[in-house]
């Protein structure tokens, strides 16, 4: 009988868990992070679930002359945004499993 109970309270602590990481994914898909390059010329957006928002580009960097170094920079914002939003994803989610003892389901969630 009490494994009966001990199995119980772990299926009502993953359930707990599952629904804290839905609510914290929605939450992350309405947080943004923002990563500018080149001294500001080129600033990414990227929402916590790593979607791309927005590109901002500055008049002074477009240069017909020179698209590589555009194309360079909006690559560089994009990367490091997305990166950020991947520290804020960790971050939120990370904790979320802390709490969980998983050892009695022979390592399925650990």
């Amino acid at each position: 009988m009490a494994n009966q109970k001990q199995l119980n309270q772990m299926m009502a602590q993953v359930q707990r868990m599952q629904a804290d990481m839905v609510a914290a994914q929605e939450a992350l898909g309405e947080e943004t992070v923002e990563a500018s390059v080149g001294g500001g010329m080129v600033t990414a957006v990227v929402s916590g679930t790593g979607d791309l928002k927005k590109i901002s580009i500055s008049p002074d960097v477009v240069d017909p002359d020179d698209v590589e170094m555009l194309e360079d920079l909006v690559v560089a914002a994009v990367v490091e945004a997305t990166r950020m939003a991947q520290e804020l994803a960790q971050e939120r989610m990370g904790g979320l499993t802390a709490g969980l003892d998983v050892g009695g389901l022979g390592g399925l969630l650990g």
